[in-house]
């Protein structure tokens, strides 16, 4: 007589609670980071804050553009030590943080960092912008100055990469040769550079304008 063997049944393999936990943080992570992925003009960028009423769309990365900015409102904090950003960003991002914090101003990008004309690696100011001109109240907070800033015109770059004074310069090398190459428009004060993500975005991803005031040479405009 003959034994008949009944062949095991696999049995179902179980997802312990923290698997779970994980695949489900990873897929939410990637939902949001999708949803925060948004496109101006031919840029595609991170868009973690609402930008200022009026803005003008962003420029292509390596590509330089002059484009005009209506007025908006900003609080600044000025430091004219001769440091270059890396020894001032962390401090002067702190003292503007807290001062939207403590009057309950909503956070939006970009964070404008004004550089010296004399010395490109030093960085003179920081400064948050407000949404509209209605937000906060004029005048000095501590540290902190709340002004309004008026139309102005600039050529700019887009630029990838992260916030620091290397990225500046070479952003503004290219605006600086692509003025001296256009001789209708002529520079016409302070370079900056402008950041629209947070820390929590990957350094290749950021995105950035750096920026030079222009206005047009007297030969073409008269």
């Amino acid at each position: 007589m003959t034994e008949q063997i009944t062949p095991p049944i696999p049995s179902r393999s179980r997802l312990r609670p923290r698997t779970i936990i994980g695949i489900l943080i990873a897929v939410g992570g990637a939902l949001t980071v999708i949803g925060c992925v948004r496109q101006s003009g031919k840029v595609v960028y991170f868009h973690e804050a609402e930008l200022p009423q009026g803005w003008p769309l962003l420029t292509e990365v390596g590509v330089v553009e002059v484009k005009e900015y209506p007025q908006y409102r900003e609080a600044v904090v000025t430091k004219n030590d001769g440091a270059g950003s890396d020894e001032k960003m962390g401090p002067m991002f702190g003292t503007l943080f807290s001062h939207i914090s403590k009057n309950d101003i909503p956070m939006t990008s970009p964070v404008e960092m004004e550089y010296s004309q004399q010395d490109s690696r030093a960085m003179t100011s920081m400064a948050f912008l407000y949404r509209t001109s209605e937000t906060g109240t004029l005048g000095n907070d501590g540290q902190v100055v709340v002004r309004e800033v008026a139309p102005r015109t600039y050529a700019s770059v887009g630029v990838r990469g992260s916030y620091n004074d290397g990225n500046f310069e070479r952003g503004l090398a290219i605006v600086n040769a692509w003025i001296a190459a256009n001789p209708q428009w002529r520079a016409n004060g302070t370079p900056r550079f402008f950041g629209y993500n947070s820390p929590f975005i990957l350094w290749f991803w950021k995105y950035g304008e750096v920026q030079v005031p222009v206005v047009a040479s007297a030969k073409t405009s008269a």
